[in-house]
């Protein structure tokens, strides 16, 4: 059977995906066990880094715009040089388990600027660090897990 598995959607503690047939021809299947997160085994695509940040009654955009300001930068680009990185692309999905969010008004300026620096170079599949920082009200609203998935194209 052919999945899409960008057309996922989740049902309970599971997962359904259109199989791209006809309704006669559908199927429920439970995922049971992911590639991601593994560094066992022939196939190494290990969890790197977990993304999100909580904000409480506050636009994301306007609220991070308002912290660079504070830390006397005017652009998001001008984070890059302060952070260290990932140097390659990763593989982003959303977070499956409940997460622990950064929360902006409690936090540090540091960490915030650094979670969103990060969420600014992700869409919700990938991270790249050679995209423009984009900060939206979508990109920093996600909880993300990032995978390295050097070890899966091996």
């Amino acid at each position: 059977m052919n999945i899409d598995i960008a057309r996922y959607v989740r049902r309970g503690r599971g997962l359904g995906a259109n199989s791209g047939g006809p309704m006669s021809r559908t199927r429920t299947q439970k995922i049971a066990s992911s590639l991601l997160g593994n560094n066992d085994g022939v196939i190494h695509c290990p969890r790197r880094i977990v993304l999100g940040l909580k904000f409480e009654g506050t636009h994301p955009v306007q609220s991070l715009e308002a912290i660079l300001a504070t830390a006397g930068l005017r652009d998001p680009e001008e984070l890059r040089p302060m952070f260290s990185l990932p140097e390659t692309r990763l593989i982003c999905t959303p977070q499956w388990e409940p997460a622990e969010r950064i929360a902006v008004t409690e936090s540090s300026h540091r960490a915030v600027l650094e979670q969103a620096l990060m969420l600014g170079l992700c869409t919700a599949q990938l991270f790249d660090p050679a995209r423009p920082v984009m900060w939206t009200f979508a990109s920093l609203t996600r909880t993300l897990e990032l995978f390295d998935p050097a070890g899966f194209y091996v």
